[in-house]
């Protein structure tokens, strides 16, 4: 095996801006999807004459795609060029969005997201290695701020962008709006985009590992999904069961490959490991927080719709103000200090939020959502930044597949929690929840303010001695 080693500090100026923005328009339309169906799920089921039960599958075909595939992507990602990957995933979104808007049945509509959810996932799975060679390395702090914000706003301005398409045009609209943003990105992609600095000859991608993966993570998130909605556990634990023996043997196989698909090569970095850990660990806080507010707000508080949704908006405006200032504090303050700064408030707010938002005025609840929003916006940043920096320059898919992953892990585990607490505590479930967010927000800060005894990666390093110089 050959390895081909370019000196490389990222595009230059004004490349880099039409490169980045390439990024945050697929980002933005993949992001949106995740939540945008969610919305129109009672007009697309009276349409298709579906129970509302069976469309649940759109959105969860869409999700359970991402999951199976993002760390085969990560690594076909090294292999055959992250630019490659996000081209072909731009692609794949295109023609997928089309057929989602020109379906006209429940089959055809959940085969089209399933396709969709392989093209976002390519687009999830390279975006922040791309970030990482078009940003020189004194600025890659910015470009992940600016990535975490695009992800931010887009998560949370899913339900309000498609209630405007929706007062406007039928619910087909919500896809076939994405075929023009993903053209546009198409084109500045294959102008723009760089191909990856570091190649190696010889690497084949392992199929093998990449049916194992899916199998694995498929089954585990059907369980966990299972569990949530009742399922039976005469189905329950016979599943588990599998995917805990699947999984065992996928495990044994990585260990033995020189660049796993699972990237347990990078876990053995200790930076790295804490990285995903805290990672982990502050998505399900989000999760925990954003599923139960509403109901918080309406049932417990015996607030309206309107006001729910205003309320609730200071969330993802103070991570638009955090997100790209943690990317410019990161030159200077080490990631982990910073990480936690961010989560501590995080978990201030979530606390506050739990125990005086039914004592203080609307000002207060929102200045309790701000917080939130804030300090995870604090975190996000750098928590990216370091995670992504430790790893070898030719392993930045892995690394990327892996941030991707303890994204879904925790969302899809908060969102279970929620269920689990509304089950054990009938009436006091919403507190519950925020107070596991709180908790869950406060481990994370704990374990972030832990690497600070760990040196910074080296590109993170280099930053600031050329800030100090």
């Amino acid at each position: 095996m050959s390895t081909k080693e370019v000196e490389w500090d990222g595009l230059p100026v004004p490349k880099r801006y039409w490169a980045i923005l390439a990024i945050a328009m697929g980002i933005t339309v993949s992001v949106l999807d995740g939540t945008i169906a969610n919305v129109a799920l009672p007009s697309i089921a009276e349409d298709l004459q579906a129970t509302p039960s069976m469309s649940i599958w759109i959105v969860n075909a869409y999700q359970l795609a991402i999951v199976v595939s993002l760390l085969s992507l990560s690594s076909l990602g090294d292999i055959l060029g992250y630019r490659r990957v996000y081209i072909g995933g731009l692609l794949i979104f295109s023609v997928t969005s089309l057929a989602c808007a020109l379906s006209n049945s429940l089959l055809t509509l959940t085969v089209a997201r399933v396709f969709q959810g392989f093209g976002a996932a390519a687009l999830a799975s390279v975006n922040t290695s791309l970030i990482r060679i078009i940003y020189p390395k004194r600025y890659l702090g910015r470009g992940m701020g600016i990535n975490a914000l695009v992800v931010a706003v887009s998560a949370a301005g899913g339900p309000t962008i498609a209630a405007g398409i929706l007062s406007i045009a039928s619910w087909q609209w919500l896809f076939a709006i994405n075929v023009p943003i993903v053209i546009a990105a198409l084109i500045l992609s294959f102008r723009f985009l760089p191909v990856n600095p570091v190649k190696r000859s010889g690497r084949k991608f392992d199929w093998i590992s990449g049916l194992m993966n899916a199998f694995t993570f498929g089954l585990l998130i059907f369980s966990i999904e299972g569990f949530t909605h009742g399922m039976s556990l005469s189905i329950l634990l016979p599943g588990i069961g599998v995917v805990l023996l699947v999984g065992y043997f996928f495990v044994r196989r990585q260990l033995s490959q020189e660049y796993p698909l699972l990237p347990v090569d990078l876990l053995k970095i200790p930076i790295f490991s804490l990285s995903v850990g805290t990672s982990v660990c502050s998505f399900v806080a989000q999760m925990l927080a954003m599923v139960s507010l509403p109901f918080f707000l309406q049932h417990t508080l015996g607030l309206d719709e309107v006001a729910t949704g205003l309320l609730l908006t200071p969330w993802p405006l103070a991570t638009m103000i955090a997100a790209p200032l943690a990317g410019r504090l990161i030159e200077r303050v080490h990631a982990g200090v910073l990480g936690g700064v961010g989560l501590s408030i995080f978990s201030a707010g979530l606390f506050l939020l739990a125990v005086f938002a039914n004592q203080v005025s609307n000002a207060g609840i929102a200045l309790f959502m701000a917080m939130c929003g804030f300090g995870f916006g604090l975190f996000q940043t750098p928590n990216n930044s370091i995670l992504i920096s430790s790893a070898p320059q030719n392993r930045s898919g892995g690394a990327s597949g892996m941030l991707g992953m303890a994204r879904l892990t925790g969302q899809t585990t908060g969102a279970s929690l929620v269920a689990l607490m509304f089950v054990v505590f009938p009436v006091d479930g919403t507190y519950a929840s925020l107070y596991f967010a709180g908790g869950f927000a406060t481990l994370a800060a704990i374990v972030s303010f832990t690497r600070v005894s760990l040196p910074e990666p080296e590109m993170l390093m280099t930053t600031k001695k050329k800030k100090v110089v």
